[in-house]
């Protein structure tokens, strides 16, 4: 590796898989209530099967939970702390042993909060891990970049964090390859080209994502190029104003002495040195043209090459006669020579970073060989990839001898495939997004769609207003299970009666044999028990980050697991109040 700092002590495989078995004691209790669809709700009639308890007393307890937790932040505390050394919550004071319905709201909750990512003390602080990356070099960052500029605050947000850790472990291992998988509209690979300099392969399934990339990346080269110039001009007036005012100063000084001739007596006009009348440029010029370049951060060789189509130095920006040349005359073929020779320099250097769109479907089994054609050492990243993605990025780091390190940040947990899903119905697929790790695979262990979904919930009343359809499907048309789905209807309907009107239509079923009496009749009958489907929705919600530290928690033990990966990590690298996927998984192999 480049750097020789020790990199953070992180939670080593028996511990994060004690803590893993803890997590799934309770989550096997609590899975029943996050499985629940809520589009059976009614008909199904799932409060009274799952919870035993009213349900204002569930919203009362969730509610000052939450408002608590927002006025103090810092009172959530490891899981450890939490119960006196036990890493096991007393579940019966949870669920009841014998109907396994919910009974203790509180210790739900506390449950909940102590299995999430945040409590439970498998994360590795960013700081200390860019720290130990860094180690005495200070990582740009340049004020006058604003990548909000050409994205949202959100991505901006991403872009900019992820790719100071990504420059920062490529500086750390010496790789200039980057493989940006899944990379949409390639914001990610964009700016690791252009801000840091690294050759970046941004790989995605869609061939319209990789032809806007393309568009979109000419249009960013375009934004630095009109940067570059602003700050070649900035750093070039400033000397050229500099210039002025010391030949001005020079013109006074020459004055003065001249004037100072005539009254001097021969003894002292000897004792003078040359130095005494020469401008000091060992003061206010360089000093002034030393913060100019600070600002514009031009100190960073790399930067140079950057931020300016040809490289320069001081020397390109002080006055002529303040540079002490070594002759008194430079051969002009040889100051030609290197001025070529540092041209072909900023040429290569410019030449490295480079971003290439690729259209490719990538799996766990994709050869990089046949995509990239220059493939070498390199890191793999990806920032949200979606559903199998996150979980392949893994498999193909820990399987490919070019790719030194990792970096993922996945979403879209509902979209993971999972092996024991379906246990009963054939398929020939063999590599699964979920579980990936041997702990959870011998113990066959399935989370379900409907729990991945828990932190993708809608709004109440839309649900409210599914759930209802639901149970006049099956009282009126005597339809208990409907493949077809009635997608966002919601947001798009003006009342009740038209969001059912519409839905029936789109089920194709016949809507005039309901008169709008006997629908608004549901409506009535089940708008006093919409505190339930809330209150349910909430629990749901409050249960979404334990199904995040499972998913979470296999892949991390998964690259444990793996012989060749010399470290690993769980980082929380984003603010989750601006991107709530904040979670990156980071892997470096051994050197070979």
């Amino acid at each position: 590796m480049a750097a020789s700092c020790p990199l953070p002590v992180t939670p080593d495989l028996p511990t994060l898989r004690a803590k893993l078995h803890g997590l799934l004691r309770f989550l096997r209790e609590a899975l029943p209530i996050s499985n629940a669809h809520t589009v059976d709700f009614y008909t199904e009639s799932v409060w009274e099967q799952l919870v035993d308890l009213p349900p204002e007393t569930v919203l009362a307890v969730l509610r000052r939970s939450a408002a608590e937790a927002e006025a103090q932040p810092s009172a959530a505390r490891p899981l450890a702390e939490a119960q006196g050394g036990s890493d096991s919550t007393d579940f019966p004071k949870v669920f009841c042993e014998t109907s396994q319905k919910l009974v203790s709201v509180e210790a739900f909750a506390l449950a909940a909060k102590c299995y999430s990512v945040q409590n439970l003390g498998i994360c590795t602080p960013l700081e200390q891990l860019l720290v130990a990356l860094q180690g005495n070099q200070k990582q740009r960052t340049d004020k006058n970049v604003k990548p909000d500029e050409f994205m949202n605050l959100k991505k901006s947000h991403e872009v900019q964090a992820m790719s100071e850790l990504i420059s920062s472990v490529a500086d750390y291992y010496g790789v200039k390859q980057i493989i940006d998988l899944g990379s949409g509209k390639g914001y990610l690979s964009s700016f690791l080209s252009l801000k840091y300099g690294l050759k970046v392969y941004g790989i995605d399934s869609s061939n319209t994502n990789t032809h806007g990339a393309e568009e979109r990346n000419r249009k960013l080269k375009k934004h630095w190029r009109v940067y570059h110039r602003r700050s070649k001009l900035d750093v070039s007036a400033l000397a050229l104003q500099t210039a002025k005012e010391r030949k001005l100063q020079d013109e006074i000084e020459c004055n003065a002495y001249a004037e100072g001739v005539g009254n001097s007596s021969t003894a002292n006009q000897e004792k003078m040195s040359t130095s005494d009348f020469l401008p000091d440029f060992s003061g206010s010029v360089i000093s002034n043209i030393r913060k100019q370049m600070e600002n514009l951060h031009v100190h960073s060789h790399r930067e140079e090459n950057l931020y300016f189509e040809n490289a320069f130095s001081v020397r390109d920006l002080l006055p002529i006669n303040a540079i002490e040349s070594t002759s008194s005359q430079t051969p002009k073929r040889k100051m030609l020579e290197t001025n070529k020779e540092r041209r072909k320099v900023t040429s290569k250097s410019n030449e490295s970073n480079v971003y290439s769109p690729l259209t490719s479907f990538i799996t766990a089994d994709s050869e990089l060989h046949d995509i990239i054609k220059d493939l070498e050492d390199c890191l793999m990243v990806g920032l949200h990839t979606c559903g199998d993605l996150a979980p392949n990025t893994l498999r193909i780091f820990a399987s490919k001898s070019e790719i030194k390190g990792v970096c993922s940040v996945g979403c879209c947990y509902h979209l993971l495939s999972e092996e024991f899903e379906n246990p009963h119905k054939e398929c020939t697929q063999e590599k699964w997004g979920f579980p990936m790790c041997r702990s959870l695979k011998e113990g066959r262990w399935c989370c379900g769609r409907n729990a991945r979904m828990s932190a993708c919930l809608l709004p109440t009343e839309s649900l409210f207003y599914r759930a209802v359809l639901q149970d006049i499907i099956k009282d009126c048309y005597g339809i208990t299970k409907c493949d077809r789905h009635v997608g966002k209807l919601y947001s798009k309907s003006s009342s009740f009666l038209d969001y059912v009107r519409k839905s029936l239509k789109k089920l194709g079923l016949d809507e005039s044999k309901l008169p709008e009496k006997v629908i608004m009749d549901y409506y009535e009958k089940y708008k006093p028990r919409m505190n339930e489907l809330e209150a349910f929705n909430m629990l749901k919600v409050v249960l979404a980050p334990c199904i995040e530290t499972l998913i979470l928690l296999d892949r991390l033990c998964y690259l444990k697991e793996q012989e060749d990966i010399a470290w690993s990590a769980l980082v929380k690298l984003f603010d989750p109040v601006k991107s709530p996927r904040c979670y990156a998984l980071i892997a470096l192999k051994k050197p070979q």
